[in-house]
């Protein structure tokens, strides 16, 4: 099968492009190369070096893909606080071009990546299922979740199928600190032998969820056609930003402490997200424990060093 993936050099998106290319699909992907890297390009993906707000009809054109992954978005919500029009120009009218580019040359479906906690902004309950309330509390949580809209309304307007993923905290190999990920930046101090920074009193708790889970069981979703089209994908676990601390703390053997410093406005208290309706419809399971996927992770960045 055709499938381009935006965003496919970056995080998320790059092991999204070694998943597809495992189970033979013909895969072309679009990247600025912002935040994602070259080296983490699959040789053998035909690569088109743009942003998502550019023309980029003529790829569609002459890649003519049947599925598009659109994983390519301004994902950092500290950042979307300092600069919400880049991060609104990204998600939104970088998203509403790609469906134009999928309308246009008659793509089959579009796969989108959310944000399973931003878009909902404070939980009136948990574990958050996809029945609750949005209010989100920061531009990156309401540019996320208006491009879910756009992509809806193509489906009733266009006929493009579609799939919506809202993630949990994402982490594992070729996460990126600058993203502010914090299993990332925790690791890159602390092997550095540095204190990190911790925002808040560190019983914050998140939802975490290694990549490759995401990206095999998206890649085995590719042609399912569900009753839903939105669904969280996490461990439904609940996890404190301390706990995280003091497992890598035992991982890297490390001696020092953290610096804790005021939380930041627009970011969650605590959040955990209800898998059921994934484990139903699609037979969502990870496979990935927390400290298994801590293990796998460290060793990654250990290895990058040398």
């Amino acid at each position: 099968m055709k499938i381009l993936v935006t965003g496919g050099a970056g995080f998320v998106g790059s092991n999204l492009v070694d998943s597809l290319l495992e189970t033979e699909h013909r895969v072309s992907v679009i990247d600025n190369l912002s935040t994602g890297k070259k080296e983490y390009i699959n040789k053998k993906t035909k690569f088109y070096c743009a942003d998502i707000l550019d023309d980029i009809n003529f790829i569609f054109k002459k890649e003519k893909p049947e599925i598009v992954i659109h994983a390519a978005a301004q994902v950092m919500l500290r950042e979307s606080i300092k600069n919400p029009i880049h991060d609104a120009k990204t998600n939104i009218l970088g998203t509403l071009n790609v469906l134009e580019a999928c309308r246009k040359n008659n793509v089959k479906k579009i796969i989108y990546t959310s944000t399973g906690g931003a878009r909902v902004g404070e939980p009136e309950y948990l574990p958050v299922d996809e029945k609750h309330p949005i209010n989100p509390s920061s531009p990156y949580g309401i540019s996320k979740h208006t491009a879910e809209h756009y992509i809806q309304m193509y489906t009733q307007l266009y006929g493009l199928e579609h799939l919506i993923f809202c993630f949990g905290n994402v982490y594992g190999p070729r996460d990126d600190s600058k993203t502010g990920r914090v299993i990332s930046t925790l690791i890159e101090k602390m092997i550095n032998g540095e204190s990190p920074t911790i925002y808040g009193d560190g019983n914050q708790t998140r939802d975490f969820i290694y990549v490759s889970d995401l990206a095999k069981f998206i890649t085995n979703s590719l042609e399912k056609n569900p009753k839903h089209k939105l669904f969280h994908l996490a461990n439904g676990v609940q996890v404190s930003v301390n706990e995280i601390f003091n497992e890598l703390k035992r991982l890297l053997d490390f001696k020092g402490k953290a610096n804790y410093v005021e939380a930041i406005k627009g970011e969650i208290r605590d959040i955990v997200l209800d898998t059921t309706l994934a484990q139903k419809e699609l037979g969502w399971k990870p496979k990935h424990y927390l400290n298994q996927g801590l293990k796998e992770t460290v060793k990654y960045f250990k290895n990058i060093r040398k």
